[in-house]
């Protein structure tokens, strides 16, 4: 199955899922309420419709993953018209420099293994794959 593309990119899916979680445990967030976070306190407030664009996730999902951060008190959720506009809580900036602190840690466990210009090919032949498979 090794010869497999899809695999055995579902096999590394699962193995930089479970490293992820682990960089990540100190949050008390997974991976992806991090990175929606993450990009709420970069920007000082988004439209949802911006982060689902930006992390390639459908409404629904970053739906789920706002109401979760909303509980926790991390982020607030203003409507505008049919938007949603999203701006961090003081707790949830506090979590910043953590989640960023685990974002390298996640790098790092794979930089030691592939240089930075495998790292590129990689992404740049994954992408391809997804803009491909992808079209509607």
């Amino acid at each position: 199955m090794n010869s497999c593309l899809f695999f055995s990119t579902a096999k590394l899916s699962r193995a930089l899922g479970k490293i992820a979680d682990e960089a990540f445990l100190k949050t008390g967030l997974s991976p992806s309420h991090a990175l929606l976070l993450y990009l709420v306190n970069q920007k000082e407030g988004m439209m949802q419709k911006e982060i689902g664009d930006a992390l390639h996730l459908t409404p629904s999902t970053i739906t789920r993953l706002v109401e979760k951060l909303e509980r926790k008190n991390l982020v607030t959720k203003r409507t505008e018209g049919k938007q949603a506009y999203l701006s961090t809580t003081p707790e949830g900036l506090v979590l910043q420099k953590e989640i960023i602190n685990s974002w390298e840690q996640l790098h790092q466990e794979y930089e030691g293994i592939l240089t930075k210009e495998e790292t590129a090919q990689f992404i740049a032949i994954s992408g391809k794959l997804l803009k491909h498979l992808e079209k509607d």
